[in-house]
């Protein structure tokens, strides 16, 4: 399915507490990460959630400083990774793409956590553009609900958070 023919992302209901995420992105794409905020930011205002924003370096950092926090003392419901990789004209980008999303699923089994991912793995600027504006069809809305839905089953099941 591709974004034009995905419905429109809304919050989900989240019971109990009001969640806690923690939004790390990668702002390497200044102005497409910011339009993704935008979209998550929305979706975990929609939802009652409380968030705070970590910058990292690159997507390819994602993973490690989602460990890091976990590994800290503050605790989050939830995260959401924002990253975008475009290709360029070596296999840097295969490698790159290929090992931020195995590392962001490594740290999220691993930890258990409830974990939306937003990384774009685009071929061109304008496709990223078209995943992250305020249409409605927004990557990083994607990521908040699919971290809200993780926390929401999380606590259906009685697993914290």
């Amino acid at each position: 399915m591709s974004s034009a023919d995905a419905p429109l992302p809304t919050a989900p209901a989240v019971p109990g507490a009001p969640p806690s995420v923690l939004v790390v992105r990668a702002p390497y794409y200044r102005d497409i990460i910011d339009g993704m905020t935008w979209g998550a930011t929305r979706i975990l205002g929609e939802a009652g959630a409380r968030h705070e924003i970590l910058d990292v370096a690159g997507s390819f950092e994602l993973a490690q400083a989602i460990a890091i926090v976990v590994r800290g003392p503050q605790r989050f419901d939830g995260f959401v990774a924002l990253g975008c990789i475009v290709r360029g004209g070596t296999d840097h980008y295969d490698h790159i793409c290929r090992e931020t999303m195995a590392g962001l699923m490594q740290v999220a089994l691993h930890h258990g956590i409830a974990l939306g991912s937003g990384v774009l793995t685009v071929h061109s600027i304008e496709q990223a553009a078209a995943r992250s504006g305020r249409d409605g069809f927004n990557k990083g809305a994607e990521a908040a609900v699919a971290s809200l839905l993780q926390i929401a089953a999380a606590r259906r099941f009685a697993v914290a958070p």
